[in-house]
């Protein structure tokens, strides 16, 4: 079984994607790992300029709050209608001037652009998708700068389809299989996505020559809470408490979605030698 390699599904989904992002469990997943990245970015004193690199943009909207700050982001999608709800994003928050579109593939990152580019690269919620991860996290490292640029990565955890098959959809028959499973089901598109243990996801850095700085857990609870709560009404104290829980390293090993901060420990070559 491998992602689907074409871009079919992010090409007629698009609008679905980004009304996703609208609801409550699309900003907080946004929202958190922004958050988490803001606490390793360091904007420069002098009039240097960062510049940025997301891979797999999908509507830009992690990218377009860095462009907020100043940083130069050159975005990638192997989608044109991602790409055009990017470029709408970025026009309606005053940011065009900062953001720079490209259409292809996350994996041909390291033919694309320049090696030691950028100064923060991001790869949220593209490797479960794509055929072969390593490739596109040794094309993210050949990309950055330095020991000093940071990669923030967001992958589905395993552990978290576990408690959603047993919490949130009461199928314990699903919840033992998703203990050993490398594939999910993907409800957005109603696809196969790729699922990610801690130690998968270790092996795949290392061979790409990266090393994490933090790791950090998206939505622990929040799927899960009663219908009491709110997601809407109680939005900040939901998302004040989730950052809390993600930052523990306990409350992280489950949460549905694993973030990643990581630097490069040495050069990266083609073929990961």
């Amino acid at each position: 079984m491998t992602a689907k390699p074409d871009s079919d599904r992010f090409q007629s989904g698009a609008d679905k994607y980004a009304a996703y992002l609208e609801t409550p469990a699309g900003r907080l997943r946004c929202g958190l790992a922004f958050a988490n990245l803001q606490d390793f970015l360091v904007l420069p004193q002098s009039r240097r300029s960062l510049r940025g690199l997301d891979l797999g943009c999908g509507t830009a909207a992690t990218a377009v709050r860095l462009a907020r700050l100043g940083i130069h982001m050159t975005l990638l999608d192997s989608s044109s209608a991602m790409l055009d709800i990017a470029k709408r994003a970025a026009r309606e928050a005053g940011v065009d001037g900062k953001i720079a579109l490209n259409h292809g593939d996350a994996a041909q990152a390291a033919n694309l652009f320049p090696a030691g580019s950028f100064d923060v690269v991001l790869c949220h919620n593209i490797l479960e998708y794509v055929d072969d991860p390593v490739a596109v996290l040794r094309g993210a490292a050949r990309a950055m700068r330095d020991s000093s640029a940071i990669l923030s990565l967001i992958v589905r955890n395993q552990a978290g389809e576990v408690l959603k098959a047993a919490i949130q959809a009461g199928d314990l028959a699903a919840a033992e299989q998703n203990f050993t499973a490398q594939w999910g089901h993907e409800s957005l598109y109603a696809g196969k996505v790729r699922l990610f243990t801690a130690e998968s996801l270790q092996v795949m850095l290392m061979e790409a020559s990266l090393a994490v700085t933090a790791k950090r857990g998206l939505r622990v609870v929040s799927d899960y809470l009663p219908p009491r709560v709110s997601l809407s009404a109680e939005y900040e104290r939901i998302f004040e408490l989730e950052l809390k829980l993600g930052r523990r390293p306990e409350f992280a090993a489950v949460a549905r979605y694993t973030q990643c901060l990581a630097r490069c420990t040495g050069p990266v070559t083609e073929d990961g030698a």
